[in-house]
């Protein structure tokens, strides 16, 4: 049973492979997602010796791209290869939401010989068969899902279902609302053999709170305070509840 951490930084990455993840994703600004991380970021990262797969991801809000956004993607898919990476992660659709064949086969001309995953744009895809269908005659390594629900937990039975429908063709990732307690749960009920959460917890950093009349954050964020790490506590949770979901 794999257990991949969700790191927004090259010290989310130290942190989770300390603690005892099989793989991880890097990115930054996951309170958007999970945007395409720096290079710095990824050349940091490469320390640790476990696969480091790294978002490509220009925005926030979609994943229709303009050309000049896409044309950037290629340009970060390039270098964050060149920084180490193992692997990418990507998702590309068209307004209707369905995947756009054209735009993934180019980033996955990049990848070459790595490997390569479909995001959780799958999980707004107007048909998940359908989706699935393209993205393995593309040759996509495999696809990061909540199976279209609000969690990986209550996407459950449609995670299940995709993977009985690729049937071995590609490699179903459950993904979203991950935590030690459901992790083994949610492998037994998929019956898939790899899980991803980012497993956070939140740590202080006081110095923009000083003048209330500024803020850097748009939305609804949380506090200027507090932004999220790599909780080490819940990844070897995690790692050995799915270890005793594998000896059973």
């Amino acid at each position: 049973m794999l257990l991949e951490v969700c790191c927004g930084s090259a010290g989310d990455v130290w942190t989770a492979a300390a603690a005892g993840a099989g793989r991880v994703e890097l990115n930054s600004a996951l309170f958007l997602g999970g945007l395409t991380p720096s290079v710095g970021a990824m050349g940091l990262a490469r320390r640790v010796k476990l696969p480091i797969m790294a978002m490509v991801r220009p925005r926030e809000g979609g994943f229709c791209y303009t050309g000049p956004e896409f044309d950037t993607m290629l340009a970060d898919a390039r270098a964050l290869l060149a920084a180490g990476a193992d692997g990418l992660v990507f998702g590309v659709l068209h307004p209707d939401g369905t995947v756009d064949k054209v735009r993934c086969a180019a980033l996955l001309a990049v990848v070459g010989n790595r490997e390569s995953v479909f995001s959780r744009a799958i999980d707004v895809t107007p048909d998940w068969r359908a989706a699935l269908d393209t993205l393995m005659e593309l040759g996509v390594t495999r696809v990061l899902t909540s199976g279209q629900a609000a969690s990986a937990p209550e996407g459950a039975d449609t995670i299940r279902a995709m993977r009985e429908y690729a049937a071995g063709r590609i490699q179903v990732l459950p993904g979203c609302g991950v935590n030690p307690d459901n992790a083994a749960a949610l492998l037994a009920a998929t019956g898939c053999d790899q899980v991803h959460g980012s497993f956070k917890t939140w740590r202080l950093d006081a110095s923009a709170t000083h003048n209330p009349a500024v803020s850097f954050s748009g939305g609804v964020c949380p506090p200027e305070e507090r932004y999220p790490v790599t909780d080490a506590a819940a990844v070897r949770a995690a790692a050995a509840a799915l270890k005793g979901e594998r000896s059973l």
